[in-house]
């Protein structure tokens, strides 16, 4: 029987809500913001947007309207600072040392340094060469905090899907971003993507996660029997990589979206793109009202992102717009039109869902 797109989608999400979390998960929604929005309309929120020749500068005062808010959800949590290094080589590809500088700073201003980490599975290598290569040591010893390889930490199972076979398949994910007791900070960038549009603050947490064998490299020198679990996470295509990023997001998603603008990447991103000077941050502690914003900026139709449209329909965060207070500067004052990846249109095919029989 043929169905349509939209009765597709909606079952599709209805599915999700009411079973994906359990059985990928094997418990119920801990991280408390979900739970409570899942089922309606999110409520209005408040971004912050900046733009200057600072590059640390604009993620600290991207911050400050934040203060007290972000203090109290902090408490005695750890702070955990995820940066995006979806390469140990690539400035560009990778979160920059100033953006990481903004944050710190940020949280020593509100007392809340003493229990910070910078922490990180780095896509392609050793998360702890793009560290050195980025100049991350001189930055986390200025502050006090420690560097962390989520692949040399402890890590639990969750089960994804993948499109080929139907089936949930077991992935290490680091615990550290799982714990509740874990304030998530994305530091994320903007930057175009070769599977689903755009990457910002919720990819950089979800698919951060998974961990690989400590040594593990793509591409020549790579060592036999070490493996990788982020390619289990991205579901095998277009389906399975958007269907993953809304189910896991229930558990892995920033409590605060801090998104570097600086340089962003555009064309055949989130490696080999090439930048665009945007001098811009985004801010928020709604990741989704923030990831909106960022695409906003990008020039891209939120219509295009599948699991960005599919959180919104769930009510994971606000995406309208309109509902959507921009502190600072005027969005539409730095939209720039973002190329797409060379192979965008594969990317969009998650909005003809396949025939159900």
């Amino acid at each position: 029987m043929r169905t349509s797109n939209t009765t597709c989608r909606r079952g599709f999400l209805k599915a999700s809500l009411l079973g994906g979390l359990a059985a990928a998960t094997g418990r119920g929604v801990s991280r408390a913001a979900v739970a409570d929005r899942g089922t309606g309309e999110a409520p209005p929120s408040r971004v912050a947007l900046t733009a200057g020749d600072d590059r640390a500068a604009n993620v600290f005062e991207g911050l400050r309207p934040f203060r007290r808010q972000v203090a109290e959800a902090i408490g005695d949590r750890r702070v955990v600072v995820k940066p995006n290094n979806v390469s140990v080589e690539i400035q560009l590809a990778s979160t920059h040392p100033q953006a990481l500088e903004g944050i710190l700073e940020f949280l020593k201003s509100i007392g809340k340094i003493g229990n910070a980490v910078i922490a990180e599975s780095a896509a392609n290598g050793p998360t702890m060469e793009g560290f050195a290569n980025f100049g991350y040591p001189e930055v986390a010893k200025r502050y006090g905090v420690k560097l962390i390889d989520l692949d040399a930490e402890p890590t639990e199972t969750i089960h994804v899907f993948d499109q080929k076979d139907f089936r949930p398949h077991a992935v290490r994910m680091s615990r550290l971003l799982l714990d509740d007791d874990s304030y998530l900070i994305s530091a994320a960038m903007l930057k175009t993507h070769d599977q689903v549009v755009a990457t910002l603050s919720l990819k950089n947490i979800v698919f951060g996660a998974p961990i690989k064998d400590l040594g593990f490299r793509w591409g020549r020198g790579r060592k036999p029997g070490l493996t990788t679990q982020k390619p289990i996470a991205h579901g095998s295509g277009v389906y399975g990589i958007n269907y993953n990023l809304f189910t896991l997001s229930q558990r892995l998603r920033p409590d605060l979206a801090v998104i570097d603008g600086y340089a962003g990447m555009e064309g055949n991103g989130p490696s080999n793109g090439t930048p665009v000077d945007h001098r811009v941050a985004v801010v928020s502690p709604d990741w989704l009202a923030a990831d909106r914003v960022g695409i906003e900026l990008m020039g891209i139709d939120l219509a295009k992102i599948g699991y960005l449209t599919y959180c919104a329909d769930a009510g994971f965060g606000q995406a309208d717009l309109d509902r959507i207070e921009v502190l600072g500067e005027p969005v539409a004052r730095h939209v720039r039109s973002y190329k797409l990846h060379d192979k965008v249109d594969r990317q969009l095919l998650w909005r003809t869902p396949p025939e159900i029989v």
